[in-house]
């Protein structure tokens, strides 16, 4: 007898939102299905009052957890590596002040940054459109590697800018580490030719030139697989059959979002609003 696959819900940004977390859980359809594996759309740190127990309540549980590294991740990593300082809108420092706090960051920087099982591919924030799925799975294990390595410091700080901002299969290291991060953890607009534009924080607007990403013209995983992403809370909830939105603002004091894929069931948490209304930030 062929063994069933368990059902897959994917859940949005948590931003350190653990009790809206909790409560999705506890949702009579998600709870009634223990077998489900969890996917996390990233951003499970920052802005939101409990980073450290979001991570414990992720990280505990075990292989049903499948989460990919967000930029605010990444951020939690670089100040706990002194390459950052933190902002005055971070909140988590309870993570760098946990007992556990080693323990918290070493599983941290051993998540990957992409995804894929069965036609869905999982990142935070989108892909260039240059990739397919294989080169975006190969891209993030590169990133992947240099988080989980001894060096992975120095690797770290050699992440951040916003340049190159078009991808090149003949970049060298560090610009490839950079431009795979931005890819994957920063992007929602991008020129018509490809290249990653970072201006824009907000809804998509008409423009003449620039698009989101899973719009432009050409992008070579678009049939290759449905992308599941977050980061974008000002486009929020957008469910197409080629890409599938998942950052609903929880942070922001509006849902915390689960979608099941075989059925495209949506399950939404109302979450109090944690800071004032109308900021947006990555």
């Amino acid at each position: 007898m062929t063994k069933a696959t368990p059902p897959v819900w994917v859940i949005g940004d948590v931003q350190g939102c653990a009790t809206a977390l909790d409560t999705l859980l506890a949702h009579p359809e998600i709870a009634a299905q223990p077998e489900a594996q969890l996917w996390f759309a990233g951003d499970l740190t920052n802005r939101g009052p409990d980073s450290a127990g979001t991570l414990r309540r992720i990280r505990d549980l075990g292989s049903r957890a499948v989460t990919v590294l967000g930029n605010h991740d990444l951020h939690l990593l670089a100040v706990a590596a002194g390459i950052r300082k933190p902002g005055k809108s971070d909140t988590f420092c309870d993570v760098l002040n946990a007992p556990d706090a080693d323990e918290l960051i070493l599983w941290l920087r051993q998540q990957p940054l992409a995804h894929h099982l069965d036609g869905y591919l999982m990142v935070h924030a989108g892909v260039v459109p240059q990739w397919t799925v294989q080169q975006t799975l190969e891209c993030a294990q590169e990133v992947q590697a240099a988080l989980s390595s001894d060096a992975w410091r120095e690797r770290l700080g050699n992440m951040y800018g916003n340049e190159p901002n078009r991808w090149r299969d003949d970049l060298g290291r560090n610009k490839r580490l950079r431009i795979i991060v931005n890819a994957l953890t920063r992007i929602r607009m991008c020129t018509r030719k490809g290249r990653m534009d970072f201006t824009l924080k907000g809804a998509p607007a008409p423009d003449a030139d620039l698009l989101p990403w899973f719009d432009v013209p050409k992008r070579a995983t678009r049939g290759e697989a449905t992308i599941l992403f977050g980061h974008w809370s000002t486009l929020g909830l957008m469910v197409r059959p080629d890409a599938i939105c998942l950052d609903t603002g929880c942070v922001w004091g509006r849902q915390l979002t689960a979608l099941r894929l075989n059925d495209r069931k949506i399950i939404q948490i109302e979450a109090a609003g944690l800071v004032p209304q109308g900021l947006v930030g990555e």
